[in-house]
This record gives C-alpha cells, sequence and structure tokens, in this order.
C-alpha cells in the first residue's frame, strides 16, 4: 500500500487567507446588499506599470512569432533580468555580485518554501513568534517541527517577538542552525535597524548558521537606519539568502515573479566538516523543482526597471503608505496601541478591551461590513491584536476610518 508523507497530516487542513473568505462569503450571503471594507488586504489594489504591462504584451506576440518563440526558461532566469538586478544592486547598495548568483523566481513562496531542502533534515530552525504561517508550514512539512504541544512545535525555536520587544525578534538564546527573519516584519510592519541587524549577521557567523532573509517589503522603507537588503551588513554574504518579490511593490501578485540571492560566498558543511557551496546545491534543487519563470513574467519584471516604471512603483508605494498613515492616525486618535505602518503597509493594532481577535473580527465585520486580519491566525500568543492593511481601496479606507470614528467611543471602546 502506499504510505503518506505524514508531515502532511501535521500541517493545518486550511489557510488563514481562506478562513477569512468563508466569513466573508458567509456575510455576504446574510447581507448581500451591504458594502464591505477590506482592510485585512493582503493584495495590492491598484494596476500594474503601464510599461510592464506593454512588455508583457510585446512577449506575448513574441511566442506568436516562430523567429522570436521561447519555450522553457534558463534555470536561473533570463539573462535580461539578471542583468537588471545586478544593476540594480550594484547602484542602490554598491554591492557586486555574480551572475550565479541570482535566481529568478515565480514569487517569494516558492523560494521561502523549499529553502531548508538543501540543508539537513535534523537543522534546528527558528522563527519569530509573532509567526509567518508559511515558516511554521514550511518546517512542518519538511519533517523538522518535530510534535505538536500545547499549540507549538517541539522541534522549532519560537523567537520572542510580542508587545514587550515592540514586536522585534529577539536573538536566540540557544544555537541554531536556520533562521527565517522577514524585514519589514511580514506579519506586523516593524523594522530591524542596521544596528540590530548586524546583531543577527554577527550570531551567524559566530554560530555558522544560516539566515533566510525575507525582504518582500524592502521597497516600503522609508527610514534611512533600516536597510533595505541584508548584504548591506558586513559579513551577510557568507551567512544570509535574500528573497525578494514584485509582488508587495509593483503588483505582480497575479503575475508572479520575484528573485533569490544566494551567494557564491555561503557555504553549509558535511556532517565531516566539509564545506560546500549552498549556490552550487540551490541551483541542483531549481533544476529539479521548476522549469523556470514564464517568459512573459519575467519581460514584465525586466520593465519594471525602466525610469518610467520606478517612477509609478514610487506612486503605488506611497498611495499605500498613505492609506497605512491614515490607519495609524485614526487607531492612535481612539486610543489603540499601534506598530508598523512606517516602513511597510501593514498596520499591527492591540484590540480595545481584551477582545479575543475572532470575536473582534466578526464584531467589525458584521456591525460595520469592516474586514480585518485576526492576530491568532499569527500564533496564539497575538489573539489579542488586530492588523489592518494600506493595500485596501483609498476611497473605501477613508469611509472604514470614518465609521471606526462615529463608533469608538460608543462602540469601539465598550
Amino acid at each position: 500500500m502506499v504510505l503518506v508523507n505524514e508531515n502532511y497530516i501535521k500541517s493545518s487542513d486550511s489557510h488563514y487567507v481562506e478562513d477569512i473568505e468563508k466569513r466573508v462569503n458567509a456575510y455576504k450571503i446574510l447581507y448581500p446588499n451591504r458594502k464591505i471594507y477590506r482592510l485585512e488586504a493582503v493584495s495590492p489594489s491598484l494596476p500594474l506599470p503601464q510599461d510592464a504591462i506593454a512588455a508583457m504584451h510585446r512577449a506575448v506576440d513574441d511566442l506568436a512569432n516562430e523567429n522570436n518563440f521561447y519555450g522553457y526558461a534558463p534555470v536561473q532566469g533570463y539573462d535580461f533580468l539578471i542583468y537588471k538586478i545586478l544593476k540594480e544592486y550594484r547602484v542602490n547598495y554598491s554591492l557586486a555580485f555574480e551572475k550565479e548568483s541570482v535566481f529568478i523566481n515565480s514569487g517569494s513562496t516558492t523560494d521561502l518554501a523549499n529553502i531548508t531542502n538543501v540543508v539537513s533534515g535534523d537543522s534546528i530552525v527558528a522563527i519569530a513568534d509573532t509567526i509567518d504561517p508559511a515558516y511554521e508550514n514550511t518546517t512542518v512539512l519538511s519533517g523538522r517541527a518535530g510534535k505538536l504541544k500545547n499549540g507549538k512545535w517541539g522541534n522549532l525555536v519560537y523567537l520572542k517577538c510580542d508587545e514587550t520587544t515592540n514586536f522585534l525578534p529577539q536573538l536566540p538564546v540557544e544555537r541554531v542552525d536556520v533562521i527565517f527573519l522577514s524585514n519589514p516584519n511580514n506579519v506586523t510592519g516593524t523594522v530591524i535597524n542596521r544596528c540590530e541587524l548586524k546583531r543577527w549577521v554577527d550570531y551567524a557567523l559566530e554560530n555558522t548558521s544560516l539566515i533566510i532573509y525575507d525582504a518582500s517589503f524592502q521597497a516600503f522603507i522609508k527610514d534611512e537606519n533600516v536597510p533595505r537588503s541584508i548584504y548591506e551588513i558586513k559579513g551577510a554574504k557568507k551567512v544570509a539568502i535574500e528573497v525578494r518579490s514584485f509582488s508587495k511593490n509593483a503588483g505582480f501578485a497575479g503575475v508572479r515573479c520575484g528573485f533569490t540571492i544566494v551567494p557564491t560566498d555561503l557555504q553549509a558543511y558535511t556532517v565531516a566538516g566539509k564545506a560546500v557551496p549552498v549556490n552550487r546545491l540551490w541551483k541542483k534543487l531549481v533544476q529539479n523543482y521548476t522549469n523556470g519563470v514564464s517568459y512573459i513574467s519575467q519581460r514584465g519584471a525586466e520593465a519594471l526597471f525602466t525610469r518610467k516604471s520606478k517612477a509609478e512603483i514610487s506612486e503605488l508605494v506611497n498611495y499605500y503608505m498613505i492609506n497605512a498613515e491614515l490607519i495609524r492616525e485614526e487607531l492612535n486618535s481612539i486610543g489603540c496601541r499601534v506598530f508598523g505602518g512606517k516602513n511597510s503597509p501593514y498596520v499591527w493594532f492591540k484590540i480595545p478591551k481584551g477582545e479575543t481577535s475572532w470575536n473582534f473580527f466578526l464584531y467589525l465585520l458584521h456591525n460595520f461590513g469592516i474586514a480585518g486580519m485576526p492576530g491568532i491566525v499569527f500564533g496564539a500568543e497575538n489573539d489579542r491584536f488586530m492588523r489592518f492593511s494600506g493595500y485596501c481601496n483609498r476611497t473605501d479606507l477613508i469611509e472604514a476610518l470614518k465609521i471606526i470614528k462615529q463608533n469608538s467611543k460608543r462602540d469601539f471602546l465598550k
């Protein structure tokens, strides 16, 4: 008989986005004529930059022409996109990488899920608690998580990241092999500054650990003291893989394209102590797990580096950040404790009067048509928090914030 991989049984059958959609859809059935304000949005709401749209149209035309037809993409990606990325790192950060260091991906999620496959199965993995479900689930599916007890996986190291630390993850108190680190934080929108990030790199250097650095929201960083790349920190090329996405800043959520930097300086070790380049291992994984990212997507991504696209992306980012600031201001004005929203479109706040997050979600939805992101989906310790997103439509947001203001003293803070 066929035996299942029991790690897939251990992981949850549901996803928090699906859980929210079920509740929102139930509300739509009950109240089909009521407006819903989607303040939990995880996808950008504005269209793609025009140059990217035009480039993808041209790419489709290429595929209709025998002389310009493209089939499977190169495993690492097309040179035309890789060289744009290398130039961006060189110009913006004064960082030089070999062409072999860049791997084009179909959005950051795929690579973040697969990266731990190139390290030993008994590697000790650490994640921040507040928990990004993608990091936790990836570890469970890979068989590294151990047994579930009191809502936590026994072999996972949960890094303190709560209200007492201003939702900044704290260094491990023990040695770990792999660290998932997002900056800005994918959950709370908080950021690690240059000095703090150096401590993480120094820890990894001292312990020969690997940092999987999720920089998906780097385009939203405004604070000059917050690095946009971990490689701005000396020594990071020896200990870190950086994963980026075009979804968050340029609206590529439905197009699916990003990239991963795996420096040639980065090494892992055999049991006998022999150093092995991680870049070589990663290339083997990509060769066997994918057939590359579509030509159309990569042409669209290439066009994001034009002067016009960069200006449009800046406008998109500013739009979402203005939304985040509006959210911050309103929540602060009614007495909520607020985090994030300054270098990220996500605003994380403490729910008034200690209400639990799913109850508060249902309260907002059924009384005012406002959907938020319940904190409990990011770990049980976050059940007194909720997240609103600057990715929502501006007109809807202003209406929703007006509703919050009008009802804050009577209902929100009861």
